[in-house]
């Protein structure tokens, strides 16, 4: 039931981890927090978005997994930098969730469900942890959805290799629009689902989204394995990292990532 994450953890990567909030990334889940309760939030990588969750919920407790020590290190870092004492952190798989049925309120997963090898079993291993009544909620990008202006061909070259890589490491890179239909066969019956954009259009934003993904195409293990797998060379990879800046430094570049939402009762 593993699969290789695509994206690995080099800087360029964590770059953009740590960009995300829960306003930008959950704003979905946050009508639904309250003071008290308690959350699971899996895949936390660097923990930006779980200490959103953790001061929304205070003084809830609320605990951060992921399979990534060295992550995990970085996300303590976040919370005790902000001071919050109930917040902890673990390495842990969610296949193999070690918590009783029920123990938490809210199970959360953002950008996790498009990098396991079966979406569905994770679903049905978050349910089991969600007491009854609670919300297990999920959010992931669909990359064929990405839509960009002006139109490079470097960037549709990427496109077509990032569903290659990520398809061939047992992921679904359009996890998205399938969401609604994996928490169907995980058993749940309420699910509420939307969809939601980030917008890179403002010169800042331009800079940042091209520079992380010129960088990752060339230097992340995403490259690594692109070049192993036989996809692609390194010359290939160092034009699409042109592609990248060219679009990056046009004013009229605008780039937007759709994602799809899921709350589940369960």
């Amino acid at each position: 039931m593993s699969a290789v994450y695509t994206h690995g953890h080099h800087e360029s990567v964590l770059r953009s981890h740590t960009w995300r909030t829960a306003a930008n990334s959950a704003a979905y889940l946050l009508p639904h927090l309250r003071s008290g309760m308690s959350l699971l939030d899996v895949g936390c990588g660097p923990g930006t978005i779980t200490a959103d969750l953790a001061e929304v919920v205070a003084p809830g407790q609320v605990t951060g997994i992921d399979t990534a020590e060295g992550v995990l290190a970085q996300a303590r870092d976040v919370a005790a930098g902000r001071g919050l004492r109930n917040v902890v952190y673990e390495a842990g798989d969610v296949y193999r969730l070690e918590y009783p049925e029920g123990s938490f309120d809210i199970v959360h997963a953002h950008q996790v469900l498009q990098h396991v090898a079966d979406p569905v079993g994770a679903l049905v291993a978050m349910r089991r942890v969600c007491r009854p009544g609670g919300i297990v909620a999920a959010r992931d990008s669909d990359y064929a959805t990405f839509t960009w202006y002006p139109q490079v061909p470097a960037l549709d070259e990427w496109q077509d290799l990032y569903h290659r890589v990520a398809r061939a490491n047992g992921g679904e890179p359009d996890a998205g629009r399938r969401l609604l239909s994996w928490a169907r066969q995980a058993g749940f019956s309420d699910i509420t689902a939307s969809g939601a954009v980030w917008c890179f259009a403002t010169p800042a934003d331009r800079a940042w989204w091209s520079g992380l993904w010129a960088e990752r195409i060339t230097s992340s293990a995403m490259a690594e394995q692109i070049v192993s797998y036989g996809f692609a060379t390194r010359p290939d990879l160092e034009r699409i990292a042109d592609g990248w800046r060219a679009w990056g430094a046009s004013d009229d570049g605008w780039f937007t990532v759709l994602h799809g939402e899921i709350i589940c009762r369960a």
